[in-house]
């Protein structure tokens, strides 16, 4: 680090998941000393989002990680949908992407798998002061900057200061709760019932794309194949009995009645849980010098697996604009502000209207061939296929890759 990097404040990213990660090394890059503060006392190893488009994997190779992340997920390479019998409505090939993006694909691996990877790129930089097992009980706004408290799990308390906080400390945001902001989540009227099983479903299956969605008037739910899994997604309506539902006889009738033929009895049913589906937007992303991120601004529907890359994509835009304000930019401070509504405006404008699209027709029979026929017209036109994949890949939304000697300069920065 050197001298002057070693005098100035730093600023503190609350949170150690992708986001706050993410946010964290985009500014140390910058040459902006960090304090990256999480509650937990190691990096959270449970099975949560899994999704990542071509716009996250070209952001997450700027940062120096989407190789070694690639080397451990799946990639997948086609979207399809399917009925029951096995048959094939349409399908839409990645390969159509492939002028738009460096990597026109979708890769599927758990987040977890991630986060190592962009601690020991920070841990790197020199410029990160990483605390795990500390949890932020404070925060106080002191219109120059923003004083932290936050305890240890020998109960001990430190107070830190800070020009500014991101707060990337997830759904359940304690910073969010500080500022006073709302934080209720609007329930959708389905959860999600979660089947994990190890059997090589492509095996059983001939041709089923390792991101498939099953639309039929008897039934619609999602199939994701992993590197070493497969998890069949299916929404279930809310009030229904969920120990019912999580029955082991119930979820294996379940997945003979998803497979086609006699294939769903070859079966193995490693795991059957259910999460709620909700969504909510702050009013705002910014409460003085708090700024949110990931899952403290927005929840979607997880359908697409949205909200985690655009929770990564504030984290490079947000980083980015903060970066520029610490730099001493004369506009620095309008950008950041338009950055952050930018961001909110994703979401508000794109992430959520794409993510419930994706279960058109689902809630029951009667709007499916509408939307099955849709899909097809979309299937049949490549102008048109390519557009639905460039959206779905947020593509359109997500903050763009610095090329050339910008990149450069970021790296040139951090060593400095």
């Amino acid at each position: 680090m050197s001298g002057s990097a070693a005098r100035r404040e730093t600023v503190a990213v609350v949170g150690a998941g992708p986001v706050g990660l993410a946010a964290a090394l985009v500014l140390a890059r910058s040459g902006v000393p960090v304090t990256l503060l999480e509650s937990r006392t190691e990096l959270a190893t449970e099975s949560r989002a899994s999704t990542f488009h071509p716009s996250t994997l070209d952001l997450l190779d700027e940062l120096g990680v989407a190789a070694a992340l690639r080397r451990q997920g799946r990639v997948v390479d086609r979207v399809q949908w399917r009925d029951l019998d096995g048959g094939v409505h349409a399908e839409l090939d990645y390969a159509l992407l492939a002028g738009a993006t460096g990597h026109p694909y979708r890769l599927h691996v758990e987040q977890s798998r991630l986060t190592p990877l962009l601690l020991a790129e920070l841990s790197a930089t020199g410029l990160a002061d990483v605390r795990f097992g500390a949890t932020v009980t404070g925060a106080e706004d002191t219109g120059d900057g923003v004083r932290l408290r936050a305890g240890d799990p020998a109960g001990r308390t430190t107070v830190t200061r800070h020009p500014y906080v991101v707060a990337a400390d997830g759904s359940r945001s304690v910073l969010r709760d500080l500022a006073g902001l709302p934080g209720t989540a609007e329930v959708y009227p389905d959860y999600a019932l979660r089947v994990v099983t190890e059997t090589p479903l492509d095996e059983l299956v001939p041709g089923l794309a390792a991101l498939s969605y099953v639309r039929d008037p008897r039934g619609s739910y999602s199939a994701l194949g992993m590197t070493d899994h497969w998890r069949l997604i299916f929404r279930v309506p809310r009030g229904t009995d969920r120990d019912a539902i999580l029955a082991p006889d119930a979820v294996r009738a379940r997945v003979e009645r998803a497979l086609p033929g006699d294939a769903g009895r070859a079966v193995r049913v490693g795991d059957a849980h259910t999460y709620r589906l909700a969504r909510f937007l702050l009013p705002r992303y910014r409460a003085g010098r708090v700024l949110f991120a990931g899952d403290a601004a927005h929840l979607t529907s997880t359908a697409g697996g949205l909200n985690m890359n655009c929770g990564l994509h504030d984290a490079v835009e947000t980083g980015r604009a903060l970066a520029a304000v610490l730099r001493g930019d004369p506009a620095g401070e309008s950008v950041l502000d338009a950055a952050l509504d930018r961001r909110r405006s994703v979401v508000e404008t794109a992430v959520i209207p794409r993510s419930e699209a994706r279960t058109a027709g689902i809630d029951g029979p009667a709007g499916l061939p509408a939307a099955l026929a849709a899909v097809r017209r979309t299937a049949a036109d490549p102008r048109s296929a390519t557009d639905y994949l460039f959206k779905a890949s947020l593509l359109d939304v997500a903050p763009r890759p610095l090329k050339g000697d910008a990149h450069a300069d970021l790296v040139s920065q951090a060593h400095r």
